[in-house]
C-alpha cells in the first residue's frame, strides 16, 4: 500500500471541512489548520526524539525557544 503525501490528507480533511459547513462564513482558518497540524507534529517529533527539546527543534528546523513556547501552549510541558 503506498502512503498518501500529507498534502493529500490535509486537501481531503479540509473538503470534508467545507462540506460539513454548508455555505456558512468560517473565521481564523489558517489558525485552525495550523493549530490541527501542530499539536500532533509537535506530539510525533517529541516521541521520535524520546523528548530530546535539542534534537526535536533542530529536526524541525526551529529553535529551541520557540519549540518550548509551541510545547506550552498545547500544554504538552
Amino acid at each position: 500500500m503506498t502512503q498518501k503525501p500529507l498534502r493529500d490528507s490535509v486537501k481531503q480533511a479540509l473538503k470534508g471541512y467545507f462540506a460539513q459547513l454548508n455555505g456558512q462564513d468560517v473565521n481564523d482558518l489558517y489558525e485552525l489548520v495550523l493549530a490541527e497540524v501542530e499539536q500532533p507534529l509537535l506530539d510525533m517529533v517529541m516521541q521520535y526524539t524520546r523528548g530530546n527539546q535539542t534534537r526535536a527543534a533542530l529536526m524541525m528546523g526551529i529553535n529551541r525557544g520557540t519549540l518550548r513556547k509551541k510545547l506550552k501552549k498545547y500544554g504538552m510541558n
